[in-house]
């Protein structure tokens, strides 16, 4: 069948605590693999790779629920993998977050009443690497207990010596293909962390601010242009409208008088003004605004910068050193004094870019920065894709990808930190720029100086892919897992961080893509579907449930949730719930090795067994090949589910109970049995090791005696099926299910036991008497048998005798007060739906909500009538 090959390490036992304890086992079970060396990936075997990289984590970060659900996913794709005998690598390591780490470490200062400038740059970097040293990368040990199967050995962090060799080498090659260039642009700059910021790390919300109408120029060859920041206005030096706009073409190619500043500025025609919105006239700006700065290109305008890096106004005149919003308020004021100002409106609510760090508003600026010339690159990107070099999954985030890389603007890299990799360029003193490679000495001599800047975070772990398996030298290590199997990763960062890989992947590594396949899962949200925030005080530790219900009962409710690209609800109730999970593990396999379960010696052939065995190895058999198909879709919801029911359902709840009268017989049909409970358990197991690592390892360790489930075979479908058993199975599960409701619906107790007569003679069914009459709790018939109720079910015919079970008058009245409920409610029901003037006004779903409840009167209706015609007369 699907028999497990690893030897014994040890005699099985019968022995497991009573009790599942997960914080008792989980860490010590967890040190023993990493001991062990099973996550470790050796670049010389013979096995076939499979490879995925860890998105690497912030060193300044913690372990939250994405991470969790994301590290969930990856485990259990690198775990099946290794048991399948793959040279299996998961490559962990961390990001050294650029701004968000020089932010820490520069509050940690600040309490000490300095600021980086007093230390200099030299010694705040040697600052913050003990910093790290110190206090960064707490996450590692928070991915040790969710149970990470990461190779730990070959951990790298992107400011290690070998990833800074690779950062500046790719820079070197991209800047000597003219692919990096310096230039004046404007850029996303944050007056709080003082830096350029990429697009893709500026967060837009809705703000209240006001829109404010200004009068331009005087009496006919007056333009109003409106604008939400007055500030700006100071380094204005166009007004534009659309060429064929016919309300301002006599004015094109003349200047008017711009307010508070006594400079005359151009009129020009430009296609970027849109003649609908506003008056049609924009005020033009190009150092402060990107669209502003593109007609200002296209116009030879000059671009005035109004406000230094701390957004404080340099501009001559009354408004110097006020900060922006001091400013906007204060112009917009001496615009009222001078009759400028014709048209106000507070609120006004539109979209602002915010520091997705800091959450200060980011401020566009003119600015002297590196950038990467994506395009060639970005083409590279979209290509793999189209052709089928790469997949994404879910298949619909194509769309996405290509509308990102298909419409990418130049990539701003240069950051103005000091922690980070510094830009490896050299300024002469007589303006000579050299670039300098790993293997190369920078200039020196006097006038020679670095530039300042540092590299944009994403454009090393852009490398991540390759850079950590050795590259720019050809190592073995890239050999072997080089392109990576799969990257799994949130859809939010497609852009941040995907993008960038492919790019440098396929410029890098000549054509080759850094991966097959992108699996892209969803965000983690509360349990009514909102997004978790500090703000809306519904932020989880995850740690917090680990402590509470250990980490597979977390590790499950993630993968159960976990549908491709789609967000994941999550609440306690649900953890709880996947903990009762591995309870009903622990205690059936506890129950199942007591009874005498073994893994010991062939499975019995066919011939020998039940239908109740042929049936669950060909469950056993079927749930093989669905989970089996389910990961390489990566359906992790789908397979968990099926884990789930089957286990829980056809194992623990149907095959236990169906097999407790066999063992109780003993004998060869009990031994038989024995093995294929064995046999279910030992497979159920290992399939749902990847998901629950750390109970299926001491219960599997305990029932085979092997050396650790991590390393065990994963199951094959053997073919194995018996349509005919899952027939008789399904046939018996009927009965017995619709003898449990009429026993519950006469108001039995589950563990009371009435006399009942079973015509089962010459049905599939005869042989299961036994567990029918337990599982039911139903006494022989006796010679005072009278039959009160008859059931006829799945083709056989039920008699029971309930003249002592239960008082026939009682329950009768209580079905009739029911009955007489019921019918009141279709009376109600019938009445609105019959009522044309109420169908009229009633909302649509004020009317299906009667009709629901229409539905469910007729349902209850037929269902206590038919228990009062069951009942015996009285």
């Amino acid at each position: 069948m699907t028999e497990n090959t690893q030897q014994p390490q040890q005699a099985p036992t019968t022995e497991l605590p009573t009790q599942y304890t997960p914080a008792e086992v989980e860490g010590k079970l967890y040190e023993r693999w990493v001991e062990r060396g099973y996550f470790e990936a050796d670049a010389d075997s013979d096995k076939p790779p499979y490879t995925v990289v860890i998105p690497p984590p912030n060193v300044t970060g913690s372990l939250h629920l994405g991470h969790a659900f994301e590290h969930t996913l990856i485990d259990a794709l690198t775990r099946r993998k290794r048991m399948q005998g793959y040279e299996t690598l998961w490559q962990p390591g961390m990001d050294h977050a650029g701004i968000a780490t020089q932010n820490v470490v520069e509050r940690e200062l600040a309490k000490e009443g300095k600021s980086r400038h007093d230390l200099g740059r030299e010694a705040f970097v040697e600052r913050v690497w003990r910093w790290k040293a110190e206090s960064g990368g707490q996450i590692s040990g928070q991915m040790r207990r969710l149970g990470d199967g990461v190779a730990w050995s070959r951990e790298r962090f992107t400011m290690d010596e070998g990833l800074s060799q690779a950062v500046q080498t790719i820079f070197k090659r991209l800047y000597d293909d003219e692919l990096i260039y310096r230039a004046e642009r404007i850029i996303n700059w944050c007056p709080r962390c003082l830096t350029a910021i990429s697009d893709i790390e500026v967060e837009y919300q809705d703000d209240d601010g006001e829109l404010v109408s200004i009068r331009y120029g005087e009496g006919d060859s007056s333009i109003v242009v409106a604008t939400t920041r007055a500030e700006t206005m100071l380094g204005d030096t166009a007004v534009a409208v659309h060429p064929e706009d016919e309300r301002y073409r006599h004015l094109v190619g003349t200047e008017i008088e711009l307010p508070l500043t006594g400079r005359r500025i151009p009129v020009v025609a430009d296609e970027h003004v849109d003649p609908e919105f506003g008056t049609g006239a924009v005020k033009v700006t190009p150092a402060h605004d990107p669209n502003d700065f593109e007609i200002g290109q296209r116009h030879d305008l000059p671009s005035i910068a109004v406000m230094d890096e701390h957004a404080v106004i340099t501009a001559h005149g009354p408004f110097q050193g006020l900060d922006r919003l001091e400013a906007r308020s204060a112009i917009v004021g001496a615009l009222r004094a001078e009759g400028r100002i014709v048209a106000e409106k507070r609120p006004y609510v539109h979209s602002v870019g915010h520091c997705s760090r800091c959450k200060t508003t980011i401020e566009p600026r003119l600015s002297m920065q590196w950038w990467v010339k994506v395009g060639p690159l970005a083409k590279a990107a979209g290509d793999a894709v189209r052709d089928g070099k790469v997949k994404i999954h879910p298949q619909e985030m194509e769309k996405r990808y290509f509308d990102w890389v298909d419409n990418l603007h130049d990539w701003c890299i240069s950051r103005q930190l000091w922690w980070g990799h510094r830009i490896p360029v050299w300024y002469g003193p007589n303006g000579e720029v050299v670039c300098v490679g790993p293997d190369e000495e920078p200039p020196s001599g006097e006038g020679w100086h670095q530039d300042s800047d540092v590299l944009d975070t994403w454009f090393s772990s852009g490398l991540w892919p390759f850079s950590t398996l050795g590259w720019p030298e050809r190592t073995e290590s890239l050999e072997k897992f080089y392109p990576n199997s799969v990257l799994v990763t949130g859809y939010d960062i497609l852009f941040f961080w995907v993008a960038r890989m492919m790019m440098f992947g396929l410029y890098a590594m000549d054509g080759t893509p850094p991966f097959h396949t992108i699996a892209l899962h969803g965000m983690v949200r509360d349990q009514n579907g909102k997004k978790m925030s500090k703000s809306f005080g519904n932020v989880v530790n995850p740690l917090d449930w680990m402590d509470k219900y250990g980490s597979d009962a977390l590790r499950f409710t993630l993968a159960r949730g976990a549908n491709p690209g789609v967000d994941v609800p999550i609440g306690e109730d649900w953890v709880q719930g996947s903990r009762n999970f591995a309870n009903k593990i622990w205690n059936a396999t506890r129950f199942a090795l007591m009874n005498g379960a073994t893994v010991q010696g062939p499975l019995p052939d066919a011939s020998k067994m039940s239908s109740t065995d042929r049936w669950i190895l060909s469950r056993l058999n079927s749930v093989v090949a669905e989970v089996d198909a389910y990961y390489e879709d990566y359906q992790f919801a789908k397979l968990s589910d099926t884990l789930f029911h089957f286990a829980w359902d056809e194992v623990f709840d149907w095959y236990v109970e169906l097999s407790k009268t066999t063992f109780q017989a003993g004998g060869e049909a009990a031994a038989v049995s024995q093995r294929v409970l064995g046999e279910v358990l030992d497979v159920t197991l290992r399939l749902l090791h990847p998901v629950v690592p750390f109970v299926t390892e001491t219960l599997w360790t305990t029932l085979t005696g092997g050396e650790s489930v991590v390393i065990a075979e994963w199951p094959a479908d053997s073919g194995f099926r018996d349509e005919a058993a899952e027939r008789e199975i399904a046939t018996l599960q009927s009965l017995i299910t619709e003898v449990r409701r009429f026993r519950a619906d006469q108001g039995l107790q589950p563990g009371q036991r009435v006399p009942a007569r079973l015509a089962l003679e010459g049905t599939a069914l005869a042989p299961h008497e036994p567990a029918i009459r337990q599982l039911l709790r139903l006494q022989p018939e006796g010679d005072a048998f009278t039959a009160t109720a008859t059931l006829p079910v799945a083709g056989v015919e039920v008699a029971l005798d309930l003249s002592g079970a239960i008082d026939v008058a009682a329950e009768r009245k209580r079905l009739a007060k029911d009955l007489a409920a019921a019918e009141k409610e279709k009376a109600q029901a019938t009445a609105k739906l019959g009522n044309e003037a109420f169908l009229a006004k009633a909302p649509d779903q004020v009317v299906e909500k009667i009709r629901t409840r229409l539905a469910k009167a007729d349902e209850d209706i037929a269902r206590i009538q038919a228990q009062l015609d069951r009942l015996p007369q009285a």
